[in-house]
């Protein structure tokens, strides 16, 4: 347990309520590799996905949770957390006044192989134009995150991650 009811589970997610396991893959070595630099997630000017936690209740916090259209969590798996939350199509992200604090799209997307859909700040070429990807990320999200795939089979996406 972690302070404050949150519970640990595998693969590197901590939340307050009931989650299932979340493997090992290609996402999470992306998350893995931000942490290794000792690189936290966002600061204040970024999107909230992507902000820093040590807990579920540090991310979104202009936010009624229970608003959300997902439950919020804290992938572990970076230096100082990053925040997301479930969905399950893109419309669930961003579709809260506050949710979001700028005007660049999130993504739902597949986290891994696992079928788990989590929101994520888009840098598909149809949101980025003619933008390099990586400069992207670098300017909207955190300047150590890049633009990756999901891993997520034949639905990934690209994001902004470390």
């Amino acid at each position: 347990m972690k302070a404050g009811g949150g519970q640990w589970y595998g693969g590197g997610v901590k939340n307050q309520g009931s989650f299932g396991r979340i493997g090992m893959g290609m996402a999470m070595v992306a998350l893995a590799a931000g942490a290794a630099l000792g690189v936290g997630a966002c600061s204040g000017d970024g999107e909230q996905a992507g902000q820093a936690c040590d807990a579920p209740a540090d991310c979104y916090p202009d936010v009624d949770p229970a608003d959300l259209k997902g439950e919020v969590l804290c992938l572990d798996k970076v230096t100082g957390g990053y925040c997301t939350h479930r969905c399950t199509t893109d419309a669930d992200c961003c579709a809260v006044d506050g949710e979001c604090k700028t005007g660049h799209p999130q993504v739902c997307a597949p986290f891994e192989s696992t079928g788990e859909m989590l929101c994520f700040l888009s840098c598909e070429k149809d949101v980025i134009g003619d933008q390099e990807d990586t400069a992207y990320c670098h300017e909207f999200a955190n300047d150590v995150f890049g633009c990756r795939s999901t891993g997520g089979g034949s639905l990934n996406r690209k994001v902004c991650v470390p």
